[in-house]
């Protein structure tokens, strides 16, 4: 084989390889900020994982929320009509926190408490990604919620 050619052929090897490092990085980066959305039935069933990030989607359930005085740490149940959660989150809440409202906490299980490290509720945007909007859909029908739109 020609030197020139070998190479060029050497180089692109080189390219070709680098290539796939880095498209095998990128994606491995990206698979490790994925959060899947479970309810709390789903989580109880051990879907969501033992040592797993993900979000957790449901209604806050009326009289579970807590707050010690002068406290950061908020305590408060999530239901989805099946089964309930308990969550534990430390920080400001969102000013639409409140109980039998959607929220998604994002976080992982500690033992039989979702400890959250994010806090999300529901807000009056139209737009809502189609896995969520089933997921809240049927935890409103499951708790009697009127849904915007609806005629009750």
């Amino acid at each position: 084989m020609n030197p020139t050619r070998k190479r060029r052929l050497l180089l692109i090897l080189a390219l070709v390889a680098a290539a796939a490092i880095a498209t095998a990085l990128v994606a491995l980066a990206l698979q490790r900020n994925v959060a899947y959305l479970y309810t709390p039935s789903e989580v109880l069933k051990g879907e969501a994982g033992e040592q797993a990030r993900f979000r957790l989607g449901g209604m806050v359930k009326a009289g579970s929320f807590q707050r010690a005085p002068g406290s950061m740490e908020a305590h408060f149940v999530v239901d989805d009509g099946d089964a309930t959660l308990p969550v534990s989150y430390t920080g400001i809440l969102p000013d639409l926190f409140r109980e039998k409202q959607a929220v998604i906490a994002t976080g992982r299980m500690q033992g039989d408490v979702f400890i959250a490290e994010q806090v999300l509720a529901k807000h009056d945007e139209t737009y809502m990604p189609k896995e969520v909007a089933d997921k809240m859909g049927a935890a409103h029908k499951k708790h009697d919620v009127p849904t915007p739109g609806s005629a009750q």
